[in-house]
């Protein structure tokens, strides 16, 4: 079993930053496991959209378009934490924001494929 939990949201006006953290624990996750990585977030409403993605081993990432040049991925391994920083905020970023695993050693943007989901951390951007 597999538990990631996510911290780092809250209210921010726009044109602001955050930096959501997602800590992954579990006698299935370690150091050694092989997971990718992704971020996912859900407004009212709206479906459960891909966000960004990174591979077990950091070395690829992927972004969806709405967040290219202002969202970064990145993780470290020895922590089992994966961050996403969130700069130049609008506030059609508002929405649920997930953390999710996926057992597979290549980078995946399809919700289907995350085994792990955490409970979300709610991103509210004022205009």
């Amino acid at each position: 079993q597999v538990q990631l939990v996510e911290s780092g949201g809250g209210l921010v006006q726009a044109g602001g930053s955050l930096r959501l953290s997602c800590a992954a624990s579990g006698r299935t996750f370690s150091v050694y496991s092989r997971y990718c990585m992704g971020w996912f977030r859900q407004a009212p409403g709206k479906e459960r959209e891909f966000v960004a993605a990174i591979a077990w081993n950091g070395g690829s990432t992927y972004y969806a378009d709405s967040v290219k040049g202002r969202f970064t991925i990145s993780r470290d391994i020895a922590k089992k934490t994966v961050y996403l920083q969130m700069n130049s905020l609008k506030p059609e970023d508002t929405a649920v924001y997930y953390c999710a695993a996926a057992q597979t050693n290549t980078v995946v943007v399809v919700t289907t494929f995350y085994n792990y989901w955490g409970q979300g951390t709610q991103v509210t951007v004022s205009s």
